[in-house]
């Protein structure tokens, strides 16, 4: 049986406050392997990098959800009781239900309710002044998400609920008022969603056939039952928030275009290239650090021993920088995607395996799609500069983004 490296400190769960996106890469490059064993949270913690763990990692056989995400995201992110967290047959059946709403259909109408709202907002920002881009799409992004969802949402509170799913969306890797503002706003939001998941069901707010609220509101598990209204809450949550956090991938899109100024030709008539430029995008900046399971059953690996109920961490962001399947990952360079087919455990920045399946994030073709828009509307249909500013991206905290959430003067539309 090979020896697993141990991290030296006895927990390291303030080193992975500090080192953010790195903890995992900067200690597997340390010991010269892909795993180790630490604690975390005081608890026996293995932790993993690269394709083979990805391909491991996502085996359901060998790991479950439950349990496995500690209590501070569930409470914050995710919401206890959600898809995330959930094993089996339950499992499946949640994760279908979210999956009949991705439908190519569905997709292609959020997108252009998003191409819509941008152009409805160009000649706004045009008299504004600076626009805090970040700030900016989170706004954009709560009221089409609501539209395309079904969820009404007066304009007096679009600002409250953007403000409150990006709370949610910073708050499991801070500690003190971050944090318990993001666990506040994430139960107002359930409560707001529950009564309106009450208020569906019972005939005085009609949804939209077809939409996440209405699928939801009406689900039935596999006995037959409607969805308790506070995990019916959550899971519609789980549509809104991560549709919002897309906000962080259109911030790197444009932070890109401003680093790497020869793409903005390529990209703009070429849905070819696009598509590449967006996946360089998802490899290279920062969006989740890693996802949590539990060994269900002992067993061995590459001579290292899994003991049962024992929490393993796959380093999403270690993966997308391995050098071993990325050369010269610290590089951006969308032409890498030249040819290559995108392998389900290579490019893992919301998660690896099967989207129907695995615990692959079912809108990753939403994010994909809402990407390729902001490209677009980046490069065509708008003109803007970008003054002197701090645009480092600080990869100690999480999410990762640079400090004003970039800033955009002169904006004027090309219509």
């Amino acid at each position: 049986m090979a020896s697993m490296p141990a991290d030296r400190s006895p927990d390291s769960t303030l080193a992975l406050l500090r080192s953010g996106y790195r903890f995992i890469g900067e200690r597997c490059e340390r010991y010269g392997s892909d795993i180790f064993r630490t604690r975390i949270l005081l608890a026996p913690a293995i932790c993993l990098r690269g394709r083979p763990a990805a391909e491991l990692f996502y085996d359901n056989e060998r790991f479950e959800r439950a349990n496995a995400m500690p209590l501070r995201v569930q409470r914050t992110l995710t919401g206890r009781g959600g898809v995330q967290g959930l094993d089996g047959p339950e499992h499946r059946d949640r994760k279908a239900m979210f999956m009949s709403i991705m439908t190519p259909t569905a997709i292609r109408r959020l997108g252009e309710l998003f191409d819509d709202e941008w152009q409805t907002r160009i000649p706004a920002w045009e008299g504004a002044g600076p626009v805090l881009l970040y700030d900016e799409l989170g706004r954009l992004l709560t009221r089409v998400v609501c539209a395309w969802a079904g969820v009404p949402l007066p304009a007096s509170q679009v600002e409250r609920r953007a403000v409150e799913l990006h709370a949610m969306i910073e708050a499991p890797a801070v500690v003190g008022p971050r944090h318990w503002r993001g666990w506040l706003a994430r139960h107002r939001a359930e409560r707001w969603l529950a009564a309106l998941i009450e208020r569906t069901r019972a005939g005085f707010s009609p949804a939209p056939t077809g939409s996440a609220l209405a699928v939801i509101a009406e689900h039935r598990d596999r006995r037959g039952k409607l969805l308790p209204r506070r995990i019916a809450a959550v899971e519609l949550l789980n549509v809104l928030r991560p549709v919002v956090a897309v906000d962080q991938y259109l911030v790197f899109a444009a932070l890109a275009l401003h680093d790497h100024p020869a793409w903005r030709e390529r990209v703009r008539d070429d849905d070819e290239t696009a598509e590449q430029f967006v996946q360089e995008v998802r490899r290279y900046y920062p969006f989740f650090p890693m996802a949590a399971a539990r060994v269900r059953h002992p067993f061995d690996w590459q001579g290292h021993h899994f003991p049962r109920g024992r929490r393993v961490l796959l380093d999403l962001y270690g993966t997308n920088h391995h050098p071993s399947l990325w050369p010269q990952p610290e590089l951006f360079r969308p032409d890498r995607f030249t040819g290559r087919r995108v392998d389900p455990f290579e490019l893992i920045p919301q998660g690896g395996g099967d989207h129907w399946a695995g615990h692959r994030c079912a809108g990753e073709w939403i994010t994909i799609d809402l990407m390729k828009r902001a490209v677009a509307n980046l490069t065509t249909a708008m003109r803007y500069d970008i003054p002197a500013q701090n645009l480092a991206l600080d990869l100690h905290r999480m999410p990762a983004l640079p400090p004003i959430g970039l800033t955009l003067t002169n904006i004027r539309g090309t219509a």
